[in-house]
């Protein structure tokens, strides 16, 4: 019980300050990382605390909440963008032993804004291209990308979406010279080349479960008009092949596909294949 107390009253003292960095959270989601990381086995990775969101409900849009730019930190609620955040950050934490949930803010803040920084709505890193590449500068991340099978196709980037659709972003329809921004970052990332492995490829053999680690980042690429990145997950290796845990908006939760990755790439047309993300170097 007193130790209980003391962490209400840990968590009380961060959020004073945090309030003034423009972050909103509920004392459950506070608690609830806090818990995570204090109880985390020496040497817990990424599936580690992947699979402690499995079951939580998928809700997209909740870093929509307010009219001004906030980092807004949801363990109850998660789409295959904020699960991919939210556990990177924890990662990270628990891998150079920090367990305050002021940590944790801090990674997630890092992860989400171009060179860590929040400044608007514009500096959130809204295609994942681009939040490769960001986090990969500041060493949070690798791609891997090599030159020989399974990494048999490239991706040319052509990126358009947001300041073609406006009216899709609650931010942008609210202030319309956001989207003179975002499109001189759009044009930052067009004509960008990265290796792929094609969905064709994506089966149970001895290249690709050498290219592609368990707990590593899924980013599934896709031929939609504009778009980079169709979908995230984490790889989970079993012995029928590569599986994919994800928020998924089908299931309506976080869930351990049961089905190969491979498979589930087929039933999607719109999908072309996979980038694969590390955290850490």
């Amino acid at each position: 019980m007193k130790r209980l107390i003391s962490i209400w009253l840990l968590l009380a003292a961060v959020a004073s300050g945090m309030q003034a960095q423009k972050t909103f959270y509920t004392p459950k989601d506070s608690l609830c990382i806090v818990n995570m990381l204090r109880h985390a086995p020496k040497g817990a990775g990424t599936l580690y605390f992947a699979r402690q969101f499995l079951g939580r409900p998928y809700v997209a849009h909740t870093l929509e909440l307010f009219d001004e730019e906030r980092l807004i930190v949801n363990t109850r609620q998660l789409d295959c963008t904020t699960l991919v955040e939210n556990v990177a950050a924890l990662t990270l934490c628990a891998r150079r032993g920090a367990t305050s949930f002021e940590s944790f803010v801090q990674t997630l803040r890092s992860l989400r804004y171009r060179a860590g920084r929040q400044n608007g709505y514009t500096s959130r890193l809204h295609y994942f291209s681009d939040w490769i590449a960001d986090n990969a500068k500041m060493g949070f991340v690798k791609e891997v990308q090599m030159q020989q099978a399974p990494f048999t196709a490239v991706q040319t980037l052509s990126i358009s979406y947001m300041s073609k659709h406006p009216q899709a972003y609650k931010a942008l329809r609210a202030d319309t010279s956001l989207v003179k921004v975002i499109r001189a970052q759009e044009k930052e990332l067009t004509g960008m080349k990265f290796r792929y492995i094609p969905k064709s490829r994506v089966k149970n053999t001895r290249a690709l479960r050498e290219a592609v680690r368990s707990g590593d980042i899924i980013a599934i690429t896709c031929n939609k008009p504009g778009l980079d990145i169709a979908h995230l997950g984490f790889a989970v290796w079993r012995r029928d092949g590569l599986h994919l845990l994800n928020a998924s908006s089908i299931r309506k939760k976080v869930v351990d596909e049961p089905m190969t990755l491979g498979r589930y790439l087929s039933e999607h047309p719109s999908f072309t294949g996979i980038r694969v993300v590390r955290i850490g170097k």
